[in-house]
């Protein structure tokens, strides 16, 4: 593998991941640039780079996924190398070989594994080939209701179609009797064609209360791989993640050394370079399967780094650069425990609708074992334009049982003013049994989380300093003669959102 110099990155992707890896790269000595949308002009990320250029208006389509306006900014700032973070551009194949062809470094899987891995059908047909466990399911994509009848009988019900280009919980929908097959593939297929520009469906077998289980892996480009040890990502809503945790409190020292050593053997099947990940489904009599890889960096990586030690942005540098894998498998080891909770500008209310305005107010916990990856500052407006994540508490401790108690402590410390955000709902994950005991699977949301009682009632001591807290603050404001967040003036009769938490807070309402 000939080393190629990488002395200035341009980060193709915008919030918390584009901070992280800008903070990585500055460490390696290696120059930075940002991109930006219209409604970015002042985002964190922006302003921790080294250099930024304009690359559209909000919507994503116009600026984030434009390819050829970030490998003209790439080009304008003299950058050897893009980096593309997850989501946006992350796993398209044609911007990685578009990179590559304007003779820059891109930080990540070649176009043939991205395509690969993209494709849902070929991906399970190689991992039966290379002898990985898939899901029993349907080895041709299915377009008639007649066709997916015939596989659900042969399967059994129920059973999942599943978009072949699809991700991130999209493009998916269980079916439980023959009488649904028909409305459910129209719509499964309508929902893949607009979210991928792809139809193809196909048919596997539904398992049940599963655990998400999904492994960490190097590669070389060259058919070498190692893993990184393992997540369990369990706690979904609609399909999509919002706790994860490693290890993982679910497997044995023997399950963990199978579904690892799967994972190795998925990356090296393919000729794996960089960081990526395998997704696997663990049923609830042991069995595991593949799921799906993610060729790219993950949201939680960073449970990862803390428990294993390693620095996994610099480790996808050193490979792109042709240096290698950084580490040894044999010097990889799990230390303690990670948690990390994805903070969402969305209410869980309202089954989690996004939510949008300016952060009025910040104050991030810290302490022992804490790390907050964020994107986020006071006076920043969130756009509705992007996915809602703010930022990601990350959560170290010397076991599972010091990690909760930690992660509870700065949860409650997290003090987040402006939008309607899910930290609330973190403090309610915490306090299920079946989170607390490490039972819980993926229908732990969809089966226990009841929107109108969710909050977690503040015992009277916080009772009190929440209300001192808004005393303080309306003090402060009616001295300085400043507008409320409402745009109300601070001697205003009317109650203004800080009064309303004062009221609430001395009578026990939530």
């Amino acid at each position: 593998m000939t080393d190629r110099i990488i002395q200035k990155v341009l980060v193709a992707n915008r919030g918390e991941i584009a901070v992280r890896i800008i903070q990585g790269l500055r460490e390696l000595g290696i120059g930075t640039v940002a991109v930006y949308s219209d409604v970015d002009r002042t985002a964190l990320h922006v302003l921790k780079a080294d250099e930024a250029y304009f690359i559209g208006p909000a919507p994503a389509s116009e600026s984030y996924l434009k390819s050829e306006n970030i490998i003209a900014a790439a080009k304008a700032a003299g950058a050897s190398a893009i980096h593309p973070g997850y989501g946006f551009l992350a796993e398209n194949a044609a911007f990685a070989e578009a990179v590559e062809v304007e003779g820059m470094v891109f930080i990540g899987p070649t176009p043939e594994s991205i395509d690969l891995m993209g494709d849902k059908l070929a991906a399970r047909q190689r991992m039966i080939e290379s002898g990985v466990p898939v899901i029993p399911g349907t080895e041709q994509a299915v377009t008639e209701p007649e066709a997916a009848v015939a596989a659900a009988k042969t399967i059994g019900y129920p059973v999942l179609l599943k978009a072949a280009a699809g991700g991130g919980g999209k493009g998916m929908r269980i079916v439980q009797g023959e009488q649904e097959i028909a409305t459910a593939l129209r719509q499964t297929m309508g929902e893949a064609k607009s979210a991928f520009g792809n139809d193809a469906i196909f048919v596997e077998r539904y398992i049940e209360n599963p655990k998400h289980i999904e492994v960490q892996v190097l590669g070389d480009g060259q058919g070498k791989a190692i893993h990184v040890f393992e997540r369990e990502c369990s706690v979904q809503r609609r399909h999509q993640k919002v706790i994860e945790e490693s290890p993982s409190p679910s497997l044995t020292p023997n399950l963990r050394e199978q579904i690892c050593a799967a994972a190795v053997r998925t990356a090296e099947s393919i000729n794996y370079r960089g960081a990526g990940t395998v997704e696997f489904i663990l049923s609830p009599t042991g069995e595991f399967y593949f799921l799906e890889m993610n060729t790219r960096l993950q949201v939680e990586h960073p449970i990862t780094e803390l428990v294993t030690a390693t620095d996994l942005v610099r480790a996808q540098v050193t490979i792109a650069a042709g240096g290698g894998i950084p580490y040894l498998q044999k010097d990889i080891s799990q230390r303690g425990w990670a948690l990390e909770f994805r903070i969402y500008a969305e209410d869980p209310a309202r089954n989690f609708a996004p939510s949008i305005g300016k952060i009025s107010a910040m104050t991030p916990p810290s302490g022992p074992g804490v790390r907050l990856d964020s994107g986020i500052y006071e006076g920043f407006d969130v756009p509705i334009h992007y996915d809602p994540l703010l930022a990601k508490l990350v959560i170290w401790g010397e076991d599972r049982n010091q990690a909760i108690k930690r992660a509870n402590r700065a949860l409650s410390e997290f003090t987040l003013h402006g939008p309607t955000h899910n930290i609330p709902f973190h403090l309610w994950a915490l306090e299920q049994e079946a989170f607390l005991d490490g039972s819980y699977t993926t229908a732990l949301v969809e089966e226990t989380f009841d929107p109108k009682s969710y909050l977690v009632p503040l015992d009277p001591e916080q009772h009190q300093a929440v209300f001192m807290a808004a005393a303080l603050f309306e003090e402060s404001r009616r001295r300085q003669g400043a507008s409320e967040p409402d745009g109300q003036t601070a001697d205003s009769d009317q109650p203004t959102a800080w009064r309303l938490a004062a009221l609430r807070s001395m009578t026990g309402q939530r």
